[in-house]
């Protein structure tokens, strides 16, 4: 028998591996969520939101309550904002080059973007990865989710700016111009 931390976790892991399972994503599952809803910690309810969109995602008939979906994405956007110096900077450059980002866009289905910029009248979500969103050079799972999720649910394409890519620029403004200019050039003709 799973806890309520075993509930979110199962749903989070499948839905990052993007790994639809009927036989265990069905009324079980929403009955055993909903028998658990009271000890879902604030983490969990944030990952019920992420299956959630999951199941937007694969058009899913598979729905938590609406009240259980509430909470589960109030959970989600209560995460503080705080953006890196990292962040800050490569903001700042992409004002450089006459970007005008808007830092810390809140989506309608609860993600924050480091940056949103128009190119070529496309909006085009800009995130900025520092180490906590990679294993090695891979993506985590919740950046993998966030990407899929964000440019799926929500049209946005995403670009990212690697931490190890943009430190290799050192303090050079015109390296790191050229390197923001790539990667809208590269976003803009997929």
């Amino acid at each position: 028998k799973c806890n309520s931390q075993d509930l979110a976790n199962i749903g989070w892991a499948h839905a990052v591996a993007n790994v639809d399972a009927p036989a265990l994503f069905n009324d079980d599952f929403i009955d055993a969520c909903l028998e658990k809803e009271a000890e879902f910690t604030l983490e969990a309810k944030s990952q019920l939101h992420q299956w959630q969109l999951w199941q937007e995602e694969l058009n899913s008939s598979v729905s938590l309550p609406l009240s259980l979906q509430e909470k589960c994405y109030r959970a989600f956007l209560s995460t503080v904002p705080r953006p890196s110096a990292l962040q800050n900077d490569v903001s700042s450059s992409l004002s450089s080059i006459g970007l005008e980002p808007k830092d810390e866009v809140l989506t309608k289905q609860g993600y924050r973007l480091d940056a949103l910029v128009e190119v070529n009248g496309k909006k085009i979500g800009v995130e900025v990865d520092g180490p906590s969103h990679f294993l090695g050079r891979k993506p985590t799972g919740s950046t993998i989710l966030k990407r899929r999720q964000v440019t799926h649910l929500e049209g946005i394409p995403l670009v990212s700016v690697p931490y190890w890519e943009w430190d290799k620029l050192g303090k050079d403004s015109s390296k790191k111009e050229q390197y923001l200019r790539s990667l809208s050039d590269w976003a803009n003709h997929p």
